[in-house]
């Protein structure tokens, strides 16, 4: 009986490096770690320039498993920017702000009012709720927010425009963005402690000989490959718009919202104190774990909904 292969074939990989490749370049870590909240304008531009921020744009030349292949080595990198702010984006907007977006000429702010991600550095507003989505306008100026990830948010007083219809399509493909985003941001923070479990001792022998370090570990990886290969899996029905595509994508996000955060707990465990300094190899990512499992475009309760519907069951019934 042969099993289903979910790696990245030659092209994806290629992407996948490319953006890694890109990631370094910019030192993304040291962006990642910046206390200041100011928007990384330049490595905004340069994913515009590669790609990587049109992969979702109706017409374009990838697809569903490029855009997975680009965001999990976004994820691994712990790459600030609302990146799936901007998938959603891509799949609302018309011509030419959509391209403005994919070019990183345009940054997009994708949420709800009066609370939006990224809004101190955003150039257009999109409201999302209720599977709907509008063009807006910001009445007077934005009042700066801080959050948990260190991303710039903004509150603002909100005046709704144009209808831009269904949000449905553009949250299938942000929800996937969003699933590789955390898968990779998962696998980056389980190699980080498993390298600290392999080489820091205690009592003579690495902590990792011992069960209490090793066990959740094994489990945290086991949780990350699953999630990992549920969203793979999700990439077929959303790139062929098959009907049921919601519920595989829900699962896939709901997966790899519960493997990243079992994760980052799991890490920090492992690393001790170490894990929740601004310096260490963690904490700069697990906190942006922890904000993209909440912020939108969209809640994890939609994704729950399309997963309960698929099983002819009501989020009201089974919350």
């Amino acid at each position: 009986m042969s099993s289903l292969d979910f790696s990245l074939d030659e092209t994806q990989q290629a992407l996948a490096d490319a953006v890694a490749a890109c990631c370094h370049a910019h030192e993304v870590d040291a962006v990642a770690r910046s206390e200041t909240g100011s928007f990384p304008g330049s490595l905004w531009r340069a994913l515009g320039e590669l790609g990587v921020l049109g992969i979702a744009a109706p017409g374009a030349e990838g697809g569903a498993d490029e855009l997975i292949a680009a965001f999990e080595a976004l994820g691994r990198a712990g790459c600030p920017g609302p990146l799936v702010g901007a998938v959603c984006a891509v799949r609302l907007l018309p011509e030419p702000e959509r391209d403005h977006v994919a070019r990183g000429a345009c940054v997009p702010a994708v949420g709800q009012p009066p609370l939006f991600p990224w809004a101190p550095a955003a150039d257009v507003f999109i409201e999302v709720s209720s599977g709907r989505a509008w063009r807006g306008e910001v009445q007077g100026a934005v009042e700066s927010v801080a959050t948990l990830g260190g991303e710039p948010w903004g509150r603002v007083d909100w005046a709704r425009g144009e209808s831009l219809g269904s949000a449905e399509d553009a949250l299938l493909w942000s929800d996937l963005a969003r699933g590789a985003w955390l898968v990779g941001a998962a696998d980056r923070l389980l190699d980080e402690a498993a390298e600290h479990a392999r080489t820091r001792e205690q009592f003579g022998r690495p902590i990792g000989d011992f069960q209490a370090v090793a066990h959740p570990l094994a489990d945290s990886w086991i949780s990350l490959t699953a999630a990992r290969a549920l969203v793979r899996a999700a990439a077929e029905p959303v790139a062929r718009a098959r009907g049921d595509a919601g519920a595989d994508v829900g699962a896939a996000r709901l997966s790899a919202e519960r493997a990243a955060l079992r994760a980052s707990r799991v890490a920090h465990q492992t690393l001790g104190a170490l894990g929740i300094t601004v310096e260490g190899p963690l904490f700069h990512i697990s906190r942006r774990v922890r904000q993209l499992a909440l912020a939108p475009p969209g809640t994890a309760g939609h994704a729950r909904e399309a997963v309960l519907r698929s099983l002819t069951l009501t989020g009201g019934t089974h919350a």
